[in-house]
């Protein structure tokens, strides 16, 4: 991907080497870090939709005291690709909003190391990168690219694209309105349709990502060879089937909350080929 020397966004907060201690609810949490408690709780041999359950409804005080390290260099490499990579977000999405007359709200991407404390509550790095509505952020440790690399098989800048893309599309989603319909309809659904609804949230993102690096890529060529593939095969590498088989052994479809890997990579390059927000409807396609 190329992206060195580009514009680096103003709304990356860095809160590495920052302390806490306290004790707090975690919820709310959208987006892949959902995908790092299922594979969590499976390896502990727990329930993942109960630990879903909490996370969702906000219902269990969490404590976490996490003394941070404070030797990481606020402008590092690492930092500035996901600055770029925030900025070509922003980029994208302004030009697509102000197109549809409407105004877009970039969001802030907070990067930390261990723990933090957002809106949505007390996390901490096991959780992954999501997003939280209740501030607008995108909650980030750097670790996980390393994560997304050694137990996902998923490697490449463009893999590590995808992650901040796929967040950046729940606050598209939320800016427009669909998050909080999801909800609504969540909180009236049972747990089978709960887990449908949320497949489709999970998978428009995916769409959204997509989207995103297909109009990156026609402002600025920013993709190099092998880059869509490597998008590919990160949407690939977290889709719960794939998670359930390495995990438990076997796959439960019904437990599905972010789509199968088929699901996910169809949903990424759909977005990816059509290149425009009007392909990402997953609440009114036919079959997933």
């Amino acid at each position: 991907m190329r992206w060195r020397g580009e514009r680096q966004s103003d709304n990356v907060e860095d809160r590495r080497g920052m302390s806490i201690s306290r004790g707090a609810k975690v919820g709310g949490i959208g987006g892949l870090g959902l995908v790092a408690v299922v594979v969590i709780s499976m390896l502990m041999g727990v329930d993942p939709s109960s630990i879903l359950q909490v996370v969702e409804q906000n219902t269990q005080p969490s404590s976490i005291s996490v003394e941070q390290s404070a030797t990481t260099a606020a402008n590092d490499d690492m930092r500035n690709f996901v600055a770029v990579v925030l900025a070509e977000t922003e980029d994208v999405w302004n030009d697509t909003f102000q197109q549809a007359g409407k105004t877009y709200e970039e969001p802030r991407l907070v990067l930390f190391s261990g723990a933090v404390d957002s809106a949505c509550g007390m996390a901490d790095s096991a959780v992954g990168p999501f997003y939280c509505p209740g501030d607008h952020k995108v909650y980030l440790d750097l670790a996980f690219f390393e994560e997304l690399h050694s137990r996902f098989g998923a490697s490449g800048d463009f893999a590590q694209a995808y992650v901040i893309a796929h967040e950046v599309g729940h606050h598209v989603q939320t800016l427009l309105g669909i998050s909080e319909k999801v909800r609504e309809l969540q909180s009236q659904a049972g747990k089978s349709e709960n887990n449908k609804l949320s497949v489709k949230m999970e998978l428009q993102a995916d769409c959204l990502a997509g989207m995103w690096a297909h109009q990156a890529d026609k402002k600025r060529n920013i993709l190099e060879a092998g880059d869509v593939e490597e998008g590919l095969n990160a949407a690939s590498a977290v889709g719960d089937d794939r998670i359930q088989k390495q995990t438990q052994g076997y796959v439960v479809p019904d437990g599905f909350t972010h789509g199968s890997s088929a699901q996910r990579v169809s949903w990424f390059q759909r977005g990816f080929e059509q290149g425009n927000i009007g392909a990402c409807d997953t609440f009114s396609a036919d079959r997933l």
